[in-house]
């Protein structure tokens, strides 16, 4: 799949059981490229996947750490980082143990945020890409807590999920950890199909209404205090 990074389209490789770039990663790295990024800045990916968005602030001359706990996304972020020709250091690593505190000027984050029916997101299998636990939240949570953690005063979040997870609530989630943000861009994408074969369910559970054939994904950027 072609990967836009920079503004420009380099081939990537995604790896089975890795989430590629959609529509949501592309989102993202138009914030990314908005913000003053450059040589000396300290940026941290949590949950890198394919590393579509470590090379992009890598490509606008960030020192980059990409982490991630799947061996695979490790795997396929370093393949990416070398195709694109960008030194970005990718990290097995869980959420929670992210980075060094206060280190980071600029943290992104794609987190597996689809709302799904069992209990808790899956350790395991493709779907470990994108399950989010039944509100989608557990792991767009623990991106925020981390995040927090990882920023320095004055370092910016830019964290992209759809809106069936609540962006007041993320919000809310910054707020409690010190930080102070909003929803800073966001667009309309139809259903792919893994929220197709979830919509009874979604419907049943009033995160999609009848009839609805779009999601709303947003953009939340928060600057630490």
């Amino acid at each position: 799949m072609p990967l836009l990074v920079g503004g420009t389209t380099r081939p990537s490789v995604t790896l089975p059981g890795v989430y590629p770039p959609q529509e949501d990663t592309r989102l993202l790295i138009g914030a990314i490229r908005r913000e003053p990024i450059g040589a000396g800045s300290e940026v941290l990916d949590l949950g890198t996947g394919s590393g579509a968005l470590a090379v992009c602030a890598a490509r606008l001359g960030a020192r980059v750490t990409a982490v991630d706990v799947s061996h695979r996304a490790v795997l396929c972020a370093r393949l990416n980082a070398v195709l694109s020709r960008q030194r970005v250091a990718v990290r097995r690593r869980d959420l929670a143990a992210a980075g060094p505190a206060g280190r980071y000027d600029l943290v992104v984050s794609n987190p597996p945020y689809l709302p799904g029916p069992l209990p808790a997101p899956g350790r395991h299998g493709r779907a470990r890409a994108w399950d989010g636990g039944p509100d989608g939240r557990a792991l767009v949570d623990r991106a925020c807590r981390s995040a927090a953690t990882a920023l320095r005063p004055g370092g910016v979040l830019l964290m992209v999920h759809s809106g069936m997870c609540g962006a007041r609530a993320t919000l809310a989630r910054l707020a409690e950890a010190g930080m102070r943000g909003g929803v800073v861009d966001s667009r309309r994408v139809p259903f792919g199909p893994v929220v197709r074969d979830r919509l009874p369910w979604l419907r049943d559970r009033g995160l999609v209404g009848n009839g609805q054939q779009t999601e709303e994904l947003v953009v939340i950027r928060a600057e630490q205090r």
